[in-house]
């Protein structure tokens, strides 16, 4: 049987997303040698603890919110497709994932493709919040775009 998201659930994967990537850039500060990348790391660890702050505020917003659909259930199972191949939506996998890291060319790497794999569940998310948060939702996909800018730069300059 398909597991079918509401609302507030998709936002709480958001929540899990952006600690997978608290707990992984925190584990890289630690771990890699190369001061710009473990300064790019700490200040990237500092933006998602903020951005979990944002997801909790819209959890109150969206526990009784239905998106318009094509057909019942049509995009909860969009999301949960999304939902299901994306490693950060699993719960402790962002120190998990970061033990693995052999170096910081890695490290930037996978920061870059989780950065990108953020944006696309979070394009996703705004049909599943109400009107009044896509603002919201889109300061966080401006951000996080911002951060894989910044990565695709520090990758330029290892």
């Amino acid at each position: 049987m398909v597991n079918i998201f509401v609302g507030s659930e998709i936002v709480e994967l958001g929540i899990q997303i952006e600690k997978n990537g608290r707990d992984f850039y925190n584990a890289l500060v630690e771990q890699l040698k190369n001061q710009k990348a473990k300064e790019t790391f700490k200040y990237l660890a500092g933006e998602e603890e903020k951005h979990i702050a944002v997801f909790q505020n819209i959890l109150d917003s969206v526990h009784k919110y239905e998106p318009p659909e094509s057909y019942p259930g049509e995009y909860f199972a969009y999301m949960n497709a999304l939902a299901r191949d994306y490693v950060f939506t699993q719960k402790d996998k962002g120190r998990e994932i970061a033990k693995n890291v052999k170096g910081d060319k890695e490290a930037i790497s996978l920061g870059i493709g989780f950065e990108k794999d953020s944006i696309i569940f979070y394009v996703g998310m705004k049909k599943v919040v109400p009107e009044y948060d896509h603002k919201i939702v889109d300061r966080l996909i401006t951000q996080e775009q911002d951060h894989l800018r910044q990565m695709s730069e520090l990758k330029e300059s290892l």
